[in-house]
């Protein structure tokens, strides 16, 4: 069966006012996650993957040896990516459940300290690709950053929470001001209670 294309889990418009606009959503869900869905479909189609689930291919098909991934891998990683990157995110801005504070307080020495830690592995990735919060197989919280659509999946790991840091999802609101664009996620966008929903 055929992955489809989900849809927002909010209006194009409603992230808007927190600094993420209708043109971008516009962009990155409607024809960026739609690529990744279409030709992943494609690629799948008719193989050993075919009718697996996302998390099954994109476990069998990494290449720890390799940095670039086959094409299979690249669409079906960043179809799961998006998927939880629009879930991770909304319109309305959430409190951060006190154990989910007390979590990062005890993994970073505070919440602050694991925003800078978060910032700094999303404004380091050079080129294009993803910075994690996840945890652990041992249950330990750590700050991660994966090259172009490589995932938490890919070394055993929960992601808790990521932030898409190809041009694609910031260079229409924040031109060339990745740290711009972070600290606006980190404060302004993050669905903080689905990030402890993960745990």
């Amino acid at each position: 069966m055929a992955f489809e294309l989900p849809d927002l889990p909010y209006a194009h418009d409603a992230l808007a006012g927190h600094g993420m606009s209708a043109e971008t959503l516009e962009y990155h869900h409607d024809l960026h996650h739609k690529a990744y869905v279409d030709n992943g479909n494609k690629l799948i189609a008719g193989t050993e993957w075919d009718g697996k689930s996302l998390e099954d291919i994109i476990i069998g098909t990494y290449d720890k040896s390799a940095v670039a991934q086959s094409g299979i891998f690249n669409n079906i990683s960043q179809l799961w990516n998006h998927n939880q990157f629009w879930e991770m995110m909304s319109p309305t801005k959430t409190g951060m459940p006190g154990e989910l504070e007390k979590a990062l307080t005890e993994s970073f020495g505070s919440v602050d300290k694991f925003k800078e830690a978060f910032s700094a592995a999303g404004a380091g990735q050079f080129g294009s690709g993803w910075c994690w919060l996840v945890k652990d197989a041992d249950g330990a919280l750590k700050v991660t950053k994966t090259e172009n659509g490589v995932n938490p999946l890919c070394f055993g790991q929960t992601a808790l929470l990521g932030c898409d840091v190809w041009e694609h999802s910031y260079y229409i609101d924040f031109r060339n001001k990745r740290p711009a664009y972070l600290t606006n996620f980190l404060d302004n966008l993050v669905n903080w209670e689905n990030v402890a929903s993960r745990m």
